[in-house]
């Protein structure tokens, strides 16, 4: 078997639970020795500073970014739900550098990587390729993967899991809470429970990786003669609970086609929300991660590569009825009727103060603007999403407002929101109005 990679560099993942904690912990002496250090430099100068100022710093940033992603897991993860969930909320600075977790993260060394192989394949693992590259291809907060040849010369993506990660879940959760909580890295006003806490539940899911797979053969079942979207297959001999084998699609990371011709661009954000679509009326399941990574584009075929499925889900009946007909009322439908429907499928309380109503009223008006106008609309070249954030920022901070969805329905808002966010950072420009008509039409 070939070694074309002689890569040994990479950061070991921390196994045991107190050195994860310790690695937590240093985080939060870090920021605070820097808050300490600059706050005497800026008293010096005469400068009276605040602590909010001190803490929000990119400095602070790239410490907590370089740490959560030496870390990996569940650490890992909840800086990366931070960091899209919550970015318009954030100073631009500190967003943006928090960002980088969804791309940066360190993969493991090989001689970790050997152990993990020969403990889920035994002792002869090689033999089963002609060619095994030790240097990943991704790495991601679970996981990471490598390519591989198998002697028939179909060539293999092989999704590794962390040593540890699965184990660690739940304490690091609560970790990385406290962290946030104790250290002030994060907004008071900024209420980060219901992201640490879907961020919990989706790595339990993620880190199931016979789920996994059979959420990736259901896609790949529901899409096999798609001419638009491509997805791998699965090889059952090789996968276990730690590893996922599937083959490998040469495929570039759509956040890297912002040079692309405007027209692939708007294909590609076409694809996206049409698959959105497509996953709530027709297959009733969902990958509800919208993070970039999970997607490719083929620059010889033009298909929409699926390249993620731990986060997938099932989607009931009865709430893609109330998908169905909020979105009907929001095309055809009277105000009233909009208001009746988001208060059914759990977007505002039912005992909302009507104080407020005019308020909310004026922010779904914006929202839903991309979908009842039957033309183009220009993700980058208008300003909805920062006039919706100005509006809701007064609201966010009553109390009697704050209102958690339903679970299910957090899940499919948050994929809705990533592709609007994807289409937004391609600057696509999609009659959103026309992908969704046929499917109301029945």
């Amino acid at each position: 078997m070939s070694d074309n990679t002689k890569d040994k560099s990479g950061t070991p993942v921390p196994t045991r639970r107190l050195s994860r904690l310790a690695g937590l912990g240093g985080v939060a002496a870090n920021v605070a020795g820097g808050v300490a250090i600059q706050g005497v430099r800026q008293m010096a100068s005469g400068k009276r500073p605040k602590i909010s100022d001190l803490l929000l710093t990119p400095k602070n940033a790239q410490k907590l970014t370089h740490q959560l992603s030496n870390m990996r897991g569940a650490a890992m993860k909840i800086g990366q739900m931070i960091s899209m969930d919550s970015g318009d909320f954030l100073p631009k600075e500190f967003a943006d550098i928090l960002a980088r977790l969804r791309a940066d993260a360190q993969h493991m060394p090989r001689s970790q990587l050997m152990r993990v192989l020969t403990q889920e394949w035994g002792d002869d693992w090689q033999a089963q390729f002609s060619e095994f590259e030790y240097k990943p291809v991704a790495a991601a907060s679970i996981g990471q993967v490598q390519r591989a040849r198998l002697p028939n010369g179909d060539t293999l993506a092989i999704k590794v899991q962390y040593p540890g990660v699965k184990d660690s879940i739940d304490s690091d959760v609560n970790n990385v809470a406290s962290l946030l909580r104790i250290s002030g890295l994060i907004p008071g006003n900024l209420d980060v429970k219901p992201i640490i806490e879907e961020g919990r539940r989706q790595l339990h899911q993620e880190a199931d990786y016979e789920r996994e797979a059979e959420y990736l053969n259901r896609f790949r079942n529901v899409l096999r003669d798609d001419k638009n979207f491509q997805v791998p297959n699965h090889y059952k001999t090789l996968s276990t609970d730690k590893i996922l084998a599937m083959s490998y699609i040469e495929s570039r990371p759509i956040e890297y086609m912002l040079d692309a011709p405007q027209e692939t661009r708007d294909r590609i954000s076409a694809l996206l929300i049409e698959l959105t679509l497509r996953e709530i009326f027709v297959f009733n399941i969902m990958q509800t991660d919208p993070n970039f990574a999970n997607y490719g584009y083929n620059l010889e075929n033009g298909k929409l590569v699926l390249l993620d499925f731990g986060a997938s889900c099932d989607i009931e009946k009865g709430l893609v009825a109330a998908y169905k007909n909020m979105f009907s009322a929001i095309v055809r439908g009277t105000q009233q009727d909009i208001i009746e429907n988001a208060i059914q499928i759990g977007f505002i309380p039912a005992d909302m103060p009507v104080k407020y109503l005019t308020d909310i009223l004026e922010i779904i008006d914006l929202a839903i603007q991309p979908l009842c106008q039957d033309k183009i609309f220009d993700f980058g070249a208008n300003e909805v999403a920062a006039q919706i954030r100005d509006k809701s920022m007064p609201l966010a901070s009553q109390r009697e407002l704050w209102h958690l969805p339903p679970a299910e329905t957090v899940f499919i808002q948050r994929k809705i929101g990533g592709v609007y966010l994807l289409a937004t950072r391609l600057g696509a420009r999609v009659n959103i109005h026309s992908l969704l008509q046929k499917y109301l039409a029945n």
